[in-house]
C-alpha cells in the first residue's frame, strides 16, 4: 500500500537514499572501478588467484567487471534533478518543491512474485526489471502521483553477469518510459542462499503529487461510470495459480505452444506489466484542472486481489460497485486458467487482472470523452460497469 508523507513550506528537499547501486560483501557499485586492463605481459595473462572471498562464494573481482557497463545502462534513466553520480553512499535527488503548492511524497515498493520462476524456466530476464518498474509507478499513479525516481534490489547465489545486465537494463527502460530516474540499489551475492540460478527483485518508487490534486476517491457517487483499462496478460500477479494450471493440470511446459495464445506459454507469462503512469498523468491534466470539478474521482490498479479487493480501497463507505462480465474481451490467458484450472467467477476477478490492469471511476458525463482520450493514447478501454449505493463492495453481473 503506497505510504503518504506531506511536506509544507519547503523550498527544496535533497532526497538521499541509502546503498546506491552496491554489493554487500564491503563492495559497492561505483563507475570509479572500471575493468582491469588488459597487458602483455606474461605475468599478468596468468589467472588471478581466488581470494578467501572468492572462494567462500563472492566474488569482488567479478562484480567490479561487471560494474564497467552500469553508467551505459543509466544513461537514459535520469531526470535534471539527479546530483552526482553513480557509486556514492547515497543517491541524490533535488526536489523542486516550489513547483508544488502543497507536495506530498508518494511511495510504493514490490516485487515480482514467482513470475521469476518463469523468467528461469526460459533464461529469459529482459522484461523482469521493467515489469518492477511499471507495477510500482501505477502504484502511485492511482493517487495522482508522478514518479520521481526509483531503487531495485537484486539478491542471487552466483552474480551473472548477463543475467544482471538483462535486469538492470530492464529496470533502465521501465525508469526511462516513466521518466522516473534509477538512482539506486543493491545487489547482493549471497552464496548458498538461493537455488542454483535463482535470484530475487524488489524495487521502490517516490513520486510527488500535490495535496489538493491528490486522487482519494473525494466525490465518488451512485451513478458514476467504471472505465477499465487493457491490461498485457497477468502482469505480476496470480503466478502460483497459473504455474499450476499449466504445469501441472495442463502438463505444459514453459516452451510448449498453446494455439490459443499464438506464443510459448512461458512468452505469455513474461509480458510486460503494463505502465499506466504517463496515461494517467494526460488524463489529469486534461479532465481534472485546478478551480474545476474533477472528471476523475478515483483510479485503481487491478493487482493482487482483482477487482474484489481493490476497486473497494477507493470507495466511500456509502458506495458500492457493480462490474459488468462481457463488456470487454477477456484474454485467452485467463480462460485457459479458468478452464483447466476449475476456477470459479468470483475467485478469477479476485486472484487475477482478468484483462483489466486499471480502473477508473468517473463523472458519468465525462466517461465517453475521457473513453476516446485513453484510445487516442493507444490504450485499450471500456465502460466495464457503474458506482451504486452499497457498503464498499464490488459486485459481478452478467
Amino acid at each position: 500500500m503506497p505510504r503518504l508523507a506531506t511536506m509544507e513550506d519547503v523550498d527544496w528537499l535533497v532526497l538521499a537514499s541509502l546503498l546506491v547501486l552496491g554489493f554487500t560483501g564491503e563492495e559497492r557499485y561505483s563507475p570509479r572501478t572500471s575493468p582491469r586492463r588488459s597487458c602483455s605481459r606474461s605475468c599478468c595473462k596468468r589467472p588471478m588467484p581466488k581470494t578467501a572471498y572468492a572462494k567462500a562464494g563472492v566474488d569482488l573481482s567479478l562484480s567490479n567487471r561487471v560494474k564497467g557497463g552500469l553508467a551505459r545502462l543509466l544513461k537514459s534513466a535520469m531526470r535534471p534533478e539527479v546530483l552526482g553520480s553513480v557509486g556514492g553512499f547515497g543517491g541524490l535527488f533535488g526536489f523542486k518543491a516550489h513547483k508544488y503548492k502543497q507536495p506530498v511524497l508518494v511511495s510504493s515498493v514490490d516485487g515480482v512474485g514467482t513470475k521469476l520462476k518463469i523468467a528461469f524456466a526460459m533464461n529469459r530476464h529482459d522484461t523482469i526489471g521493467q515489469c518492477l518498474v511499471n507495477h510500482c509507478v501505477d502504484d502511485i499513479a492511482v493517487l495522482g502521483a508522478e514518479p520521481l525516481f526509483f531503487l531495485d534490489y537484486l539478491g542471487t547465489g552466483v552474480l551473472k553477469p548477463n543475467v544482471f545486465e538483462s535486469i538492470i537494463a530492464g529496470f533502465a527502460k521501465g525508469c526511462a518510459e516513466n521518466n522516473c530516474a534509477l538512482i539506486g540499489g543493491e545487489t547482493a551475492q549471497m552464496p548458498g542462499f538461493y537455488q542454483k540460478g535463482e535470484y530475487d527483485v524488489s524495487g521502490t518508487v517516490v513520486g510527488v503529487v500535490d495535496k489538493t490534486a491528490m486522487l482519494d476517491g473525494r466525490g465518488i457517487k451512485p451513478g458514476d461510470a467504471v472505465i477499465g483499462v487493457a491490461s498485457n496478460g497477468l502482469h505480476t500477479n496470480g503466478y502460483s495459480l497459473a504455474r499450476k494450471v499449466f504445469f501441472e493440470k495442463m502438463k505444459l511446459k514453459p516452451r510448449s505452444r498453446v494455439p490459443e495464445l499464438d506464443c510459448r506459454v512461458g512468452d505469455e507469462l513474461l509480458k510486460v506489466h503494463a505502465s499506466y503512469g504517463p496515461l494517467v498523468q494526460a488524463l489529469l491534466k486534461s479532465f481534472n484542472k485546478p478551480g474545476r470539478p474533477r472528471a476523475i474521482k478515483g483510479l485503481a490498479h487491478i493487482t493482487g486481489g482483482g477487482f474484489i479487493d481493490n476497486i473497494p480501497r477507493v470507495l466511500p463507505r456509502h458506495c458500492g460497485v457493480v462490474i459488468r462480465k462481457g463488456s470487454w474481451p477477456v484474454l485467452p490467458v485467463f480462460d485457459l486458467i479458468q478452464k483447466f484450472g476449475k476456477v470459479g467467477e468470483t475467485e478469477m476477478h479476485q486472484v487475477f487482472n482478468m484483462g483489466i490492469g486499471m480502473t477508473a471511476i468517473v463523472s458519468e458525463q465525462k466517461a465517453d470523452g475521457i473513453l476516446r482520450s485513453i484510445r487516442r493514447r493507444h490504450h485499450d478501454a471500456w465502460v466495464i460497469g457503474e458506482v451504486i449505493r452499497g457498503r464498499g463492495k464490488v459486485k459481478l453481473a452478467s
